[in-house]
């Protein structure tokens, strides 16, 4: 069987944004007007993909990690076909994304970041209607839609409108609309944000229900644990490129040894940096504004030496965080910055 999605040197460019700016004087009695300046000196275009290499196998439950801005959304646009890359290839399913967007479709089902559903209909038309746009006759899709409502929790609430179901309800509701055509792969972006976590929780259930039918899931996250708990395999991503691939245990096992402890000072880290350089114990010290960071395996003993090093260079801490080796620090060994 070929990958469930594959894709080689994928590169997206957009191209830069619109400058708004005021136009020449008016005469008085002309109103001043805003005038969009495309093609402006400075303006930069916007590098969402950069080379992107992946590939899963079907029936995996994948998860593309990373921070807002990272690519994460766009990857998805350009595998479900919504967005057409400026170079490089993308399959799903063996079916080139861009030269059969139609065929691709009707393998792939899609779960957006934000519920839009017809919010003029109830829960099992906006299933009946999108089941008509696959061609579904209603003989089929009718008993079909309320197995997937009764499946995913929603059993009694097919004749309810949108507005009538709760944040979590919308989205399971997003995942049955997702599911009417019986799709050999589902893609999910960032489908928990904005649940509270009970919502959240559930929807997991949801999820790891979905993958033990055989179904490969595609999806994208910001959330460590979520990442964590609920992916077979995972790909850390920032500013479109592919930094680290594994399971989530292979990824751990490549945080950097040590706890990531992070002290806040009351000023400049740079002028403390040279002192805790030479502190022992202490792998990869850097300074960021008035963050100080490192990794220790004796966070103990760590700590009270860089508290030194501040108050010799006249600096006092407002704060210390200390984070286990995990996703995190990983992602901040890898990037030098935080997911959130």
């Amino acid at each position: 069987m070929p990958p469930a999605i594959e894709t080689r040197a994928l590169k997206k460019v957009y191209p830069a944004p619109p400058v708004r700016r005021r136009a020449s004087p008016v005469p008085q009695y002309g109103p001043a007007t805003l005038s969009a300046q495309a093609g402006v000196p400075g303006a930069r275009e916007i590098l969402a993909l950069d080379g992107l290499d992946l590939e899963v196998p079907p029936g995996q439950f994948f998860g593309l990690l990373g921070p807002n801005g990272a690519g994460k959304t766009t990857t998805i646009g350009v595998l479900t076909t919504r967005v057409r890359p400026t170079s490089g290839s993308a399959a799903v399913a063996g079916i080139d994304v861009v030269a059969d967007p139609v065929s691709v479709k009707q393998r792939i089902g899609v779960v957006p970041q934000r519920p839009n559903p017809d919010r003029q209909l109830t829960a099992i038309q906006n299933l009946l209607f999108h089941a008509a746009y696959f061609g579904i006759p209603r003989a089929t899709s009718q008993p079909r839609a309320q197995a997937l409502l009764d499946q995913l929790g929603l059993g009694d609430r097919g004749e309810s409108k949108v507005d009538q179901l709760s944040g979590g309800q919308q989205q399971r509701l997003m995942i049955a609309r997702a599911l009417i055509h019986e799709p050999e792969i589902l893609f999910l972006d960032e489908p928990t944000v904005g649940l509270d976590p009970q919502a959240r929780l559930a929807l997991w259930d949801v999820l790891r229900s979905l993958h033990a039918q055989g179904r490969t899931i595609i999806m994208t996250t910001h959330y460590m644990e979520e990442a964590d708990r609920l992916c077979d395999r995972l790909g850390i991503v920032d500013r479109g490129k592919l930094l680290a691939l594994d399971t989530p245990a292979g990824l751990k096992a490549r945080a950097p040894g040590g706890t990531l402890i992070e002290v806040t000072l009351d000023g400049e880290a740079a002028a403390v940096l040279p002192a805790v350089q030479a502190l022992p114990g202490l792998s990869r010290p850097s300074a960021k504004g008035n963050e100080l960071s490192g990794y220790a395996e004796r966070v103990g003993e760590a700590i009270p030496g860089i508290l030194r090093a501040a108050e010799q260079a006249g600096r006092a801490p407002t704060d210390i965080r200390l984070t286990p080796p995990s996703l995190e620090t990983l992602f901040v060994s890898l990037t030098g910055r935080k997911l959130d």
